[in-house]
């Protein structure tokens, strides 16, 4: 295992990242809590882009938990089926918005261990529900996430959960929730899957990544 960039580093990391994208806060469309569930839970391996195209309608038709309750998983499917695996999250609003209704008086739980319990949110969709509405303290690890914290050096796992630790322990509580959005735009703009733009990033000297390019290219 690789040494964890200090915390001092981590800082000065946010700090840049922070300059670069001054406006952290999801790009998915929303008007409250219930609202911002489902967008979560439909985002999973789609585009915030696409999601929001298809919350543009849906939520104008379905406004309530008990509204999407009383469908059928098929009936749904027909509103969202431009999204990936639209089938299973069909599924899992469906049988969500049942348990809200029967646990939770039809509100959006503000705890992510009650939100975790909902179907088809996992320990990710609850990070961010509960950051981006309830004010919590999270850090919501997807795959823009994963990707630049590990190439940068703020993390080093192979896995989400351990990756989400590493943040955890580098970086303040408070900035936990920023941290998350710059992470996300930085691995949108700069720092992509394929063909990361090194040349243009302005935590380059902070890179692991970007370091054992160089070596590479020595």
């Amino acid at each position: 295992m690789k040494e964890l960039k200090s915390t001092k580093e981590a800082q000065e990391i946010l700090e840049i990242l922070r300059d670069t994208y001054p406006e952290p806060q999801t790009v998915l469309n929303y008007n409250n809590p219930f609202e911002l569930l489902i967008a979560v839970i439909l985002s999973a391996q789609t585009t915030d882009k696409q999601v929001n195209k298809v919350t543009k309608d849906l939520f104008k038709k379905f406004k309530s938990p008990a509204d999407y309750a009383k469908l059928e998983a098929e009936e749904l499917e027909e509103h969202i089926k431009s999204i990936g695996l639209y089938r299973n999250k069909s599924k899992y609003i469906v049988k969500a918005c049942q348990m809200l209704l029967d646990d939770y008086k039809g509100q959006v739980p503000s705890e992510r261990k009650e939100l975790m319990k909902l179907s088809g949110v996992g320990r990710k969709t609850a990070n961010v529900v509960a950051s981006s509405v309830f004010g919590e303290d999270a850090i919501a690890v997807d795959t823009h996430v994963f990707r630049v914290s590990n190439r940068i050096g703020l993390a080093d796992s192979d896995n989400v959960r351990g990756t989400e630790e590493d943040l955890m322990e580098v970086i303040p509580k408070k900035l936990w929730t920023p941290a998350h959005h710059w992470l996300i735009f930085h691995g949108r703009n700069i720092c992509k899957a394929r063909n990361p733009q090194c040349s243009k990033c302005p935590v380059k000297e902070y890179c692991n990544y970007y370091e054992e390019l160089k070596e590479d290219k020595s």
